[in-house]
């Protein structure tokens, strides 16, 4: 019989934003935040739950959901700073505290759009298959698919990213290879095959491994302005996540 996995649930966010305060901003009258985290407190699996930001606020309302603080250093929560290096720092401060996870569930600050039963579906799943790097929700993208993407050229005309001299392409969306976008609501990783990993993942994820197990999901999407809190509402109005409306 193989041995349980240890699991530990990561919230993640920084303070800069265009939108100012966007992790705590009231969603149905709760913080943002409180949703992913508090969908990750319902996983029976999960056993230690920290929260890694440069900001008070956030962390002050992650520990109301019963998260421990994690203190990102300034230089972590730039906007040009990569979300590795904070998980790695993050993975470290756990490890100091006398938490170290085979799996670490990484949970965004600014998507609401989480389901409890997602996140355990995606323990499971690495629980089974120990080759498994990571289990990441994706949703079915065709209207931006890659082939019908374009860049700008240096002459300054529209042009390819591929090249299709000997392919046929349809311009007709259902004619094409399926096509999924990762989602940024949360991220399970195997620690060892992933961050831990001396291996380099696929890209610009590299840090999810090259054992990318998808979660197909039929939406998701971040708060950027408050056009998106609204959204929000409306999508755990209508589908709640996990175990009813937080």
């Amino acid at each position: 019989m193989k041995k349980s996995l240890k699991v530990a649930a990561l919230l993640t966010g920084r303070g800069g934003s265009t939108l100012k305060n966007k992790n705590v901003l009231p969603v149905l009258g709760k913080p943002l935040l409180s949703y992913p985290a508090l969908a990750a407190k319902r996983c029976a699996g999960i056993a230690d739950f920290y929260c890694s930001s440069d900001d008070s606020l956030i962390l002050r309302e992650a520990e109301k959901c019963g998260y421990r603080s994690i203190v990102r250093p300034p230089e972590l929560a730039r906007p040009e700073a990569r979300h590795v290096d904070a998980i790695r720092h993050a993975l470290s401060a756990m490890r100091n505290d006398g938490c170290e996870p085979d799996v670490l569930v990484v949970l965004l600050a600014n998507n609401g759009i989480v389901r409890t039963e997602w996140i355990e579906e995606s323990i499971s799943a690495i629980e089974e298959d120990r080759r498994i790097s990571a289990v990441v929700p994706v949703m079915r993208e065709m209207d931006r698919h890659p082939y019908r993407c374009k860049r700008i050229g240096a002459d300054g005309f529209l042009e390819s990213w591929f090249d299709f001299s000997q392919m046929d392409v349809s311009t007709n969306r259902q004619d094409l290879p399926a096509n999924y976008v990762l989602c940024h609501n949360f991220w399970t990783l195997n620690v060892r095959e992933s961050v831990r990993s001396e291996m380099g993942g696929q890209k610009p994820w590299s840090f999810m491994g090259n054992a990318v197990k998808p979660l197909v999901v039929e939406e998701s999407f971040d708060v950027h302005e408050m056009d998106d809190i609204a959204r929000t509402e409306k999508w755990l109005l209508t589908n709640g996540n996990g175990g009813g409306i937080v």
